[in-house]
This record gives C-alpha cells, sequence and structure tokens, in this order.
C-alpha cells in the first residue's frame, strides 16, 4: 500500500468477504488484521481477495524475521531503483534546466548537440526511467483507474504521462500544436519519478526504525538453550525446547524461556519487565522469565512455558496489537482521504480547463504545467502516515518503559481522562500484608485461635490470607471442609469440626455475631492503618486481627506527578473505611470511596465519570477486574492477577503507580505527535494546492513547477514519519530522586481491596 486512500480500499474489499466481521488496515505496518466467522472463509482466500485487487499480499508467518526481510529487500530495491532513475535524470535535467544556473547553457546546447537532437535524447532516457524505475506506478496505477478506484501511485503515473505524452507529442509532431507552443517536459516527469523514488526510500528508512522497539523485543530471545536430552546436556535451538524440559543457565547467559527454578542460585536482571535495574535473587522454586539476564550464577530451571506462551511473546504480541490498532481520531482522516484522490483528479482537470480558457499563451503548455502539479502535490501519503507511524514509535517506547497498551485506542482515550481512581492493595501498597496483631477473646489463645483461622485462609488466594498463613507457619493446620469465601466479606468453613469465619465487620453483621467491645479494638487498628479483621469460632468472637501493608516507596512521588498532570486522583478500595482514610491523608488523596463489593467499584466509576469526566482505573486484582472494564481507560498492574489484566487496557509491566504516570505521559505524547503530524498533513495540501493550481501566477507570473510539488509532496512524507520517530526521545516521568524526595516514611499501613 502506497497512501491513505489504499487503506480504506482494502478494508473494504476485506469487509465485503463472506463471514468477515471487522477489518483494520495499517498503512505504517502494511498489515490487515481481520476478524472473520471460523469455517465461513479461509485466510488464503481472503489474502487472495486483496491480491485480486492490485495489492502483494501474504499471510504472516509464525515468526517476525520474513516481514524484517520484506522490509530489508524493499529498502534494497527502493534504493537501486532512486539511484538509476537519478543517474539517467540527471543530463536530462541539465540539458533543459541548465540554464537558470548556467549562463549561455541553452545557447550552448543548441550550437553543438541541437535542439531536435536534445529533445530526442531525453525522450529516450526519459523513457527508460518511467519503464524502468518508475514501472510500479503504472503497474499499480493504472489498473487502479481503470477499476475506478484510483490511488496516489494513479495521480504520480497521471501527471508523469500527461507531461511524457505532451513532450513526446511536441517532439514526433509539433504541427498538431498552435505555432510557438511545442515544448518538452520530459525531465518534469523524470525528476518527479525520481523524486518520489527517493522520498519513499526516505520514508522506508524511517518506518524501519519505528518498528525497532519490536525487534529489541524479539532481539531479546536467545536463539538456542541448553537442554538435557538423554542424560546429556545439548545446545538445541529455542524452537525444539519443550514444556518440561530441564534447561541450564550459564552465567551471563540470557534465559531461554519461561520456568521454575530447580537447583542453583544467582541474581537476574528484570528490567526488560520490570524497569527495575536492581537484579533479582533467584533459587529453588522462583520464576525466571525468557529473555532476562542471568548474572554470575548458574541455575538449573524446568520450562513451563515455551515458544508463543512465553511472557516475552506475549508482549511482544500486545505490542504488536497496539501498534496495528486504530485510533478514534483516524476515522475523520480515513472519510476524507476515501473521496480526496477522485477530488484531486477532478481538481486537476478543472485547473487544465480553466488554463485553456483563461490562460495566456502559451495556454495549453501553462495548463499542463499546473495541472500535473496539482496531481503530483495532493497524494494522500502524509495522511494516511500521520496516525499510525505516531501508533507505532509511541507503543513501542512505551513497551521499553515498561507500559504495555493492550489496546491501541487507549493510546488516545488514556491522554483524555479527567480522573485517575486507584485500588489500594497491590496498588497503593506493596501488596504483601503481614500479621501484625492477633488480639484473643474468651478462652482462645494465638496458639489455640491462629491455626484454625489459617486452616481456613489457607485455601484463599487473597494477600490477607497468605499474611495470615505466613504467620501461622510452625502450626499443624487442620482440615477443612465446607469452605466457602464471600465475595469482599470474608470465608468460612469448618476446622478440626468447629464452624470457623473470618472477615470484615459486616460479615460478622451479616452472620449475627456481636462484635461487641472488640469494635472498639478494631477502630483503634484502623486508626493505625492497619485492616482489622474478625474471626469467630463457633458462632463467637474469638480474635480480632490487625494485618498491615506498607505502602510502596513509589506511591507518594506517583500521586504528586499525576495530580501534576492535571489528573483529580481517587481511592476505590473494599477495605475498611477508617483504614483507607488513614491511606488517603498519608498520600494527599481527597476522594476516597470504601468497603465496596466489585460492584460498588463500578458504580463509583460511573459516578466519578458523571462528576468529572472520563475516568481511568488502576487495579491488580480480580475484585478490580469489574472496575477495569468500565472504566473509559482500565489500567492493570502487571504483577496482579490474569484476570485483571485481561480486562485491562494498559498494562504496567513495572508493578507500581510509576508505570502509570508513564503511561499517561507517552499517550499525551503520542497524541500531540498525532494532531501536528494531521495538521502538516492538512495544511501543507490546503496551502500548496492552490499554489500548485497558479493561483499566484496573475501576481506573481510564476507557477509551481511539477518538479517542486513532486519534491514537496515527497518530503511531506518524510516530514510526517520523522517527526513520529521524535518520541523514540519520551523519558519516563520519574527519577529516583523524585522518589527519595516524595516518599513517605512511615510504619506500614493497612491493607487489602
Amino acid at each position: 500500500m502506497t497512501c491513505a486512500s489504499c487503506v480504506g480500499r482494502v478494508e473494504r474489499i476485506l469487509k465485503a468477504q463472506t463471514g468477515v466481521l471487522d477489518a483494520s488496515v495499517n498503512l505504517a505496518t502494511q498489515t490487515a488484521s481481520v476478524t472473520f466467522l471460523d469455517g465461513a472463509i479461509r485466510p488464503e482466500s481472503l489474502a487472495q481477495a486483496v491480491t485480486e485487487a492490485g495489492y502483494e499480499t501474504t499471510l504472516p508467518k509464525a515468526d517476525d524475521s520474513s516481514q524484517s526481510e520484506r522490509k530489508a529487500q524493499e529498502e534494497q530495491t527502493l534504493y537501486h531503483a532512486t539511484l538509476i532513475a537519478g543517474l539517467l535524470t540527471l543530463p536530462v535535467f541539465l540539458l533543459e534546466m541548465g540554464s537558470h544556473f548556467i549562463p549561455g547553457m541553452h545557447m550552448w546546447v543548441e550550437r553543438t548537440i541541437g535542439t531536435q537532437n536534445s529533445w530526442i535524447f531525453q525522450f529516450i532516457v526519459i523513457s527508460i526511467v518511467m519503464a524502468g524505475p518508475g514501472w510500479r506506478f503504472y503497474k499499480k496505477g493504472l489498473p487502479a483507474l481503470l477499476r475506478g478506484a484510483p490511488d496516489m501511485n494513479s495521480l504520480v503515473a497521471l501527471g508523469t504521462l500527461a507531461a511524457w505524452t505532451f513532450s513526446t507529442l511536441a517532439l514526433l509532431a509539433p504541427s498538431i500544436f498552435p505555432e510557438d507552443t511545442a515544448g518538452v517536459y520530459f525531465e518534469a516527469a523524470g525528476v518527479i519519478v525520481t523524486l518520489i523514488l527517493l522520498g519513499r526510500l526516505l520514508e522506508a528508512r524511517a518506518k524501519g526504525r519505528t518498528g525497532a522497539a519490536i525487534q529489541r523485543l524479539v532481539g531479546l530471545q536467545p536463539a538456542t538453550a541448553l537442554v538435557e536430552r538423554g542424560g546429556k546436556v545439548v545446545e538445541l535451538p529455542l524452537s525444539d525446547v519443550m514444556e518440561g524440559d530441564t534447561l541450564h543457565l550459564r552465567p551471563g547467559a540470557r534465559v531461554a524461556t519461561d520456568g521454575t527454578v530447580i537447583d542453583g542460585q544467582t541474581f537476574i536482571d528484570e528490567s526488560m519487565i520490570s524497569g527495575e535495574p536492581v537484579p533479582i535473587s533467584k533459587g529453588a522454586d522462583d520464576a525466571v522469565v525468557g529473555g532476562t539476564i542471568n548474572g554470575t550464577g548458574a541455575l538449573t530451571y524446568r520450562a513451563t512455558a515455551v515458544g508463543a506462551d512465553t511472557l516475552l511473546s506475549q508482549i511482544i504480541r500486545m505490542v504488536e496489537d497496539a501498534q496495528g490498532a486504530k485510533l478514534p481520531i483516524q476515522s475523520m482522516v480515513d472519510r476524507i482521504t476515501g473521496v480526496f484522490v477522485p477530488i484531486v483528479m477532478g481538481l486537476s482537470a478543472l485547473t487544465v480547463l480553466t488554463w485553456l480558457i483563461l490562460g495566456p499563451d502559451p495556454a495549453l503548455g501553462l495548463a499542463l504545467v499546473a495541472g500535473v502539479s496539482v496531481l503530483i502535490i495532493a497524494c494522500p501519503c502524509a495522511m494516511g502516515l500521520a496516525t499510525p507511524t505516531s501508533i507505532m514509535v509511541g507503543t513501542g517506547r512505551a513497551a521499553e518503559m515498561g507500559v504495555l497498551f493492550r489496546k491501541g485506542d487507549a493510546l488516545q482515550s488514556l491522554q483524555e481522562s479527567k480522573v485517575i481512581a486507584l485500588d489500594k492493595t497491590g496498588t497503593l501498597t506493596a501488596g504483601a500484608p503481614e500479621l501484625t496483631t492477633l488480639e484473643t477473646a474468651l478462652d482462645w489463645t494465638r496458639e489455640t485461635a491462629l491455626p484454625l483461622i489459617a486452616a481456613l485462609e489457607a485455601r484463599s488466594e487473597h494477600p490477607i490470607a497468605s499474611a495470615i498463613v505466613r504467620a501461622a507457619a510452625g502450626y499443624d493446620l487442620a482440615d477443612v471442609i465446607e469452605f466457602s469465601s464471600v465475595t469482599g466479606m470474608g470465608v468460612r468453613g469448618i476446622a478440626d469440626g468447629k464452624t470457623v469465619l473470618v472477615g470484615a465487620d459486616r460479615f460478622m453483621t451479616q452472620e449475627g455475631i456481636d462484635l461487641g467491645e472488640y469494635a472498639q479494638t478494631a477502630d483503634v487498628l484502623a486508626q493505625t492503618g492497619a485492616t482489622p479483621l474478625f474471626a469467630a469460632i463457633d458462632g463467637k468472637i474469638a480474635a480480632v486481627i490487625g494485618v498491615s501493608d506498607p505502602i510502596k516507596p513509589t506511591t507518594a512521588a506517583a500521586i504528586s506527578a499525576l495530580r501534576s498532570m492535571g489528573l483529580k486522583v481517587a481511592m476505590i478500595t473494599g477495605d475498611n473505611a477508617v483504614t483507607a482514610h488513614a491511606i488517603a491523608r498519608e498520600l494527599g488523596i481527597e476522594h476516597v470511596v470504601a468497603e465496596v463489593m466489585p460492584d460498588g467499584k463500578v458504580a463509583a466509576v460511573q459516578t466519578l465519570r458523571e462528576t468529572h469526566g472520563k475516568v481511568a482505573f488502576v487495579g491488580d486484582g480480580i475484585n478490580d477486574a469489574p472496575a477495569l472494564a468500565a472504566a473509559d481507560t482500565g489500567i492493570a498492574i502487571g504483577t496482579g492477577t490474569d484476570v485483571a489484566i485481561e480486562a485491562a487496557d494498559v498494562v504496567l509491566m513495572s508493578g507500581d503507580l510509576v508505570g502509570a504516570v508513564n503511561a499517561l505521559k507517552i499517550s499525551q505524547a503520542s497524541m500531540r505527535n498525532i494532531r501536528q503530524n494531521l495538521f502538516w498533513a492538512f495544511a501543507y495540501n490546503a496551502a500548496l494546492l492552490p499554489v500548485a493550481a497558479g493561483v499566484l501566477y496573475p501576481i506573481t507570473g510564476t507557477l509551481l513547477s511539477p518538479m517542486l510539488a513532486a519534491g514537496a509532496m515527497a518530503l511531506s512524507s518524510v516530514f510526517v514519519v520523522s517527526n513520529a520517530l521524535r518520541l523514540r526521545r519520551v523519558t519516563p516521568a520519574l527519577t529516583e530522586t523524585d522518589f527519595l524526595e516524595q516518599s513517605p516514611s512511615l510504619s506500614p499501613i493497612g491493607a487489602t481491596s
């Protein structure tokens, strides 16, 4: 595809096929993403339909190498075509235009070569240029024109053929022209072909750099792995590694695939995943991630995910999906470019007609120059590239900063947010709470109550449950029957023959348990920032539990940065209201919604939207999934649950709130970049189309040369892509100094959502 009009055309072709539900085409990545009913049509048939419409189409392969090779091949082909066209066109340009630079050049040509011989030479050379390097324009442009679906190639083909045909007739049949009006414009046709080829070459090189982030991610995968096979350790291609294989990791090597450590001790640099520069200690039973870099130790580990199932492959897939997305802002561009080329052709015809009727002598020559200039300068390449190139570079840079846009349109919706709502546990806090208080009631002691409480919590995946189980290490835990979890409330079950309930005060109230004086104990715990829970055994209060969770070191600085970006910050949590407000006061969060169930979080998001505008929600737990889906932009902490990540639009691999700041920064920068590109693309056409048509001729007596029109058109595309590449220089919003200056120094405070 060569311009924005191609995008709409290919989309219409794909959507017209039987069984196709949706199709999205991306000019920058040269890809089409199609959703179709399984069994209704085969991918090969979709590719064939597009190929028959005049576009070379192939199905993607499992690896990315074929696309990289194709881009490299395209760039090499364009380089040779541009070089040949330039070398052949240069003498023609000097012969015809040299007198503008070298006094007496025109007279010298007449005396030595002769005007007729000069024209014959130009005819031969430019015909070779058009039939050789320039053939790509006619091969695609003329069939598209005949099908009634003209594109950029059609404009170039019409413009250059008009100049070549006029010049050829002036050479071979000058008598058909009025006296003194026959002239040649071979140099215009040659220079147009050369400049547009040069523009495409520069564009191809620039677009190659827009996909650099994907290439770097792919490059993180080692080519081979050391695998135990038949009692020996052998080096195998990564594609031969199977789930369950035992692999060996040498010092300094990259981890081949996701796995679990069997033996050994080392430190691994996981900055590619988390963005954190400090290496992480790894030992038996720890998880390792493919593509991360080992330190000085050695490990043996078991492969738990291979190929497309590894975390790195999933990251690459998410980035590719985001890069191929179409933002809402693109729909306006699509509507315009869908009719742009036919309108330009109409304007060109109108320009020629106007000059023939109203123009001075030689009207025919002037009409040709103006008509060709209109055709050439209005090619909508820059319009088609304005949005997708910025998306490619922006989402790629975001991935390098630990921010994954799972859905490309989140790049636009995120920067429109007025409020950012935050879950508490795992988002503001570390999500690794510890049991700090256990006050028993009646005849119960820590030794008798804690094993029963921990026996139930061992069945739960909640962070608080893990803290209680860790505190009970060393005790024998009873078997549990009839276990059930009440979302947002607590857990129940029978342990050692006793009915045990563990949960929040509202759970106890719902179950008819009298809290008595222990309600006041819980209030005191909450005032200190701890999360109070109750345990009831056989219908009576047995213990009050206090669990604390430290605020992440980066949280305060991140919230300050979010406020400085003009966002309102809110907390929505299922935790105790007193605990939630204690944390909010410490962090400067004014709006707090506490003690809500998952559907209550959705309601809170909707209320914030009605009051303030678009809402971004950040969370990490299963109970956050409804709110993540309900928000205008859902942002999941990458260290959270798979359910939360699947419900989100953006994933923060770093595991803390700084990622949200970076996501907002890259979103704002990308949309600013897209608006700059679109302004340039539209302003360029709006300003230069009238100039090309000759509106300045009555004032200055000059027309825009088709050669200058070709140069301006080529440069407009290069400008758009080069401007998009500036997004590669976006830096993380916060530094380590920011954390040291703004992070609160306080004792661990409350947790759970």
